[in-house]
């Protein structure tokens, strides 16, 4: 079954607090995202249902290595959709943010691709995940 955007986006969201705090639990989920700890709840049952991640005894969310690879690709794509907006259209840094969050899902992988090797050309300013 194809993940949603919603689940693409706290993948997304777990990745990125991992990366920060190196534990994340559902509660980090919901203040980072501003969302109730229910709707939390709900979603990371179906991340677990999809196995995208499993909760440890301790609360804390654990990706799987499906779970993991997605996260990463979405983290990707937003990192260098967000670069290909400031570097080529000059576009703010924030507002570029919040747009790559919405292109990330819809983009076509052919779009990407290009977008990717145009970044790429240019030097990436971070080059860790292209």
């Amino acid at each position: 079954m194809a993940i949603h955007e919603s689940g693409e986006d706290y993948l997304e969201t777990i990745l990125v607090l991992q990366n920060k705090t190196g534990s994340v639990r559902s509660i980090d989920v919901a203040n980072e995202l501003g969302y109730t700890k229910a709707s939390i709840s709900r979603a990371m049952s179906i991340l677990k249902e999809e196995e995208y991640i499993v909760i440890g005894k301790s609360g804390s969310i654990i990706f799987t290595e499906k779970g993991l690879q997605k996260a990463d690709e979405v983290l990707n794509r937003h990192k260098i959709i967000a670069e290909f907006l400031v570097k080529t259209l000059g576009v703010d840094t924030d507002l570029a943010d919040k747009n790559a969050c919405r292109i990330e899902h819809v983009i076509s992988h052919e779009v990407f691709d290009k977008m990717m090797d145009f970044v790429r050309k240019q030097g990436s300013t971070d080059n860790s995940k292209i």
